[in-house]
């Protein structure tokens, strides 16, 4: 075959070139980037009506600042590239199971599920991986308990409206509290430290497509700039000793429910969303920073099985009592404190955690019908042998 002249080469190299230039102005055209995307404030902390006992001027006007929607693109790499499913707590776009592991399942690692969790239960009593159950009082000078439910609140609603995952924004709230437990803060920078903790809870552990720093800044109204969200992100780090995987709430939540669905084919949904509701609902409590993170998510179960069932027992079943290694009569304070919280006899002012489990996603749990109070004998010691 006779060779093609050199002109024709030059102009197929060109046209190659031209189509290349073409898609890359295409891409770029098409980046998340270039989208506008609408802002979400917190507010000024001093500004809020809950925390003017805490020596706020009340005649001050208050600022009224709304949440509006981000919007945020689906990730595009192989793993988020499957169909459309929802994390433990039914978040959609995570490229996760939309139901957790069965026991039978391989992931449950039934082998030696029993010395993992010893593990894990030995590193959440680590008192350097613990906040201090009083930090309020003796460590911060201008910080309330009112305004770290305000901050969680707030969070709670980033963390939806970035679809991230539920065991980033619990990883998130036990960043701040440690950080609080060892470091005075102004309420200044209270948002500030909830950003950053927010920002290594999504990229430096959880989160495949975690939102970007400017991002962060962005969801402020850019109170702060990249510099400070960078610098606390350095502070927090440097203050936990880069200690990050410590065992939250939803860790422990998670191998319960499986527990206690055992003697249900197929699992009910509405005990696991009403359990996932409950925890996140203990996040706003400043008094629950004192328990363990493994009583809590029992003291959740407890109560979600209360509120479905009210006339049976919640806590009779000896494998609860086992692998969760607390009895009623252990549960009782916190299982009241979130009771009060859920019928909004607490914390009737966040809203964030409560409209997201209005959703039909969530089966509505955050409207069920719960009796106000709970017998005094159902946290008897019922202990099996």
């Amino acid at each position: 075959m006779a060779e093609q002249p050199q002109s024709v080469r030059v102009t197929r190299s060109a046209n190659k070139r031209s189509a290349a230039a073409a898609s890359l102005t295409h891409d770029d055209g098409d980046r998340p980037s270039a989208k506008i995307k609408k802002r979400v404030v917190l507010g000024e902390l001093t500004n809020l009506s809950n925390v003017v006992s805490s020596g706020v001027d009340p005649q001050k006007p208050k600022r009224v600042t709304k949440t509006k929607k981000l919007k945020k693109e689906v990730p595009t790499d192989a793993a988020a590239a499957t169909t459309t499913t929802t994390d433990a707590t039914g978040e959609e776009g995570n490229g996760n199971s939309n139901r957790e592991p069965t026991l039978d399942d391989p992931r449950m690692c039934v082998p030696y599920v029993s010395d993992i969790y010893a593990y894990l239960k030995e590193i959440e009593v680590d008192p350097n991986r613990r906040p201090l159950p009083d930090y309020m009082e003796k460590v911060q000078k201008d910080i309330t308990a009112g305004m770290r439910g305000i901050l969680v609140d707030w969070l709670v609603e980033v963390a939806e409206e970035y679809r991230l995952l539920s065991d980033t924004l619990f990883l998130t709230i036990s960043f701040i509290d440690r950080f609080l437990s060892m470091k005075t803060l102004d309420r200044q920078s209270l948002q500030l430290l909830g950003v950053s903790s927010m920002l290594i809870a999504s990229r430096k552990y959880e989160e495949i497509g975690p939102p970007h720093v400017e991002d962060f800044c962005y969801i402020t109204d850019n109170t702060y700039t990249m510099e400070e969200v960078v610098k606390m992100e350095s502070d927090v780090l440097k203050s936990l000793k880069f200690e990050l995987g410590s065992p939250t709430i939803k860790t422990f939540v998670r191998r319960f429910i499986n527990i206690a669905q055992e003697s249900n084919k197929p699992p009910n949904l509405h005990l696991e969303f009403l359990c996932y509701y409950l925890a996140e609902l203990s996040l706003l409590e400043y008094h629950c920073v004192k328990f363990l993170p493994s009583l809590v998510a029992a003291s959740v179960i407890f109560l979600a099985r209360f509120i479905i069932k009210p006339k049976v027992l919640p806590w009779q079943t000896f494998s609860l009592q086992n692998h969760s290694r607390y009895t009623p009569p252990e549960l009782k304070q916190c299982v009241l404190i979130i009771h009060d919280l859920y019928l909004s006899r607490r914390g009737g002012s966040y809203q964030a955690s409560r409209r997201k489990y209005k959703q039909h996603k969530f089966k509505s749990v955050a409207i069920m019908p719960s009796p106000p109070e709970i017998p005094v004998h159902y946290f008897g010691d019922i202990r099996q042998c």
